[in-house]
């Protein structure tokens, strides 16, 4: 317990924390900025398994602000997954860390809630916090939510059975919200965002609950501004998800979008609509005569005259260089299919 001394000296930590920390499983829904700075500070912490999941892969433009990463893992074009999994088990062998490339929905996340003690929230889209809401308010799990942009953020820890959930406050996915591909985002709002999620999960897993903060906590770290809102009011009787008669609405299928247009970048997803799963050396074999291909294990990606497409083995497409949903089923169409 060496490794951990300064950590057990913190008084509501102690021996006993440490011990709870390493019998704690968290669950981290994508390894972008938030996810990956969580993912490290929690194995650094000691946690005794770390299940990961995203569905995405290591680009330049992620490492001004996703510090787990590193200039090798973007040459490589590595799945987050992958990339965070090699580094965070350099960092401590002793946690056991669980990958999944995939693109996170309701069908592949309920089986992996068990034994998970708590969920963080590293994404960046209202569909999937919304089904992340769903299976906390079911499972009785809590779930830290975390959102930033330019240089504004909000942290606020969920749990559905003793207070509001997401679905309280925000009643319905929203329509227009600041997004970091329209307002951009500087490094400090996310190291922020992530520690105030970080620190409100060590309290769960290391049994300091009645210390955990109940309020929503939004900041401006350019202007130096934070403010803690009172929040518990806003639980609604009436809420589908937390209120007297849940219906988990978001765990329904289809809730979840087969087609995305991913935050702060001019890239589409395309999800199949059914599991399927592409011989990556077959299609290679097919794009070459279009354009310039490179593979590895996970993904292959394909250079073409205005786009560049990302493949991967779940099926899964990423068309970059257009943010137009019907452009992008037709490039999948005739390149892809």
């Amino acid at each position: 317990m060496d490794r951990y001394s300064r950590q057990i000296s913190f008084k509501p930590m102690g021996t006993e924390g440490q011990h709870r920390l390493a019998e704690a499983h968290a669950l981290i829904v994508g390894v972008g900025a938030l996810g990956s700075t969580n993912a490290e500070m929690l194995v650094r912490a000691g946690i005794g398994t770390l299940t990961v999941i995203d569905r995405d892969y290591v680009e330049t433009s992620n490492l001004h602000r996703q510090q787990l990463y590193t200039e090798a893992d973007a040459a490589d074009e590595l799945p987050k997954a992958v990339a965070a999994k090699t580094h965070l088990q350099a960092i401590n062998q002793e946690t056991d860390v669980r990958t999944h490339i995939m693109d996170a929905n309701a069908e592949n996340l309920e089986p992996l809630l068990v034994s998970v003690d708590l969920m963080i929230d590293g994404t960046d889209n209202f569909d999937i916090r919304f089904i992340i809401n769903d299976l906390a308010a079911k499972y009785e799990i809590p779930w830290l939510f975390g959102a930033f942009a330019g240089s504004y953020g909000m942290a606020y820890m969920v749990r559905p059975w003793d207070g509001p959930c997401l679905n309280c406050l925000l009643a319905s996915i929203p329509s227009s919200v600041m997004t970091c591909e329209s307002d951009g985002v500087i490094a400090p709002v996310v190291q922020q965002t992530a520690l105030l999620q970080l620190v409100e999960a060590m309290k769960w897993m290391t049994g300091n609950r009645a210390e955990v903060e109940e309020r929503l906590v939004i900041y401006d770290v350019w202007r130096g501004e934070q403010q803690r809102l009172d929040v518990q009011r806003a639980k609604a009787k009436d809420c589908p998800t937390c209120g007297e008669a849940p219906v988990y609405p978001y765990l329904t299928t289809g809730a979840d979008t087969k087609t995305a247009v991913l935050c702060g970048r001019d890239t589409v997803q395309i999800s199949p609509e059914h599991q399927r799963s592409f011989d990556l050396t077959h299609l290679e074999a097919k794009l070459q005569v279009h354009g310039k291909t490179k593979r590895n294990p996970y993904l292959l990606s394909c250079v073409l005259d205005d786009h560049r497409l990302a493949i991967f083995q779940d099926g899964r497409v990423l068309i970059h260089g257009t943010k137009n949903i019907d452009h992008a089923r037709d490039i999948y169409e005739t390149y892809v299919l």
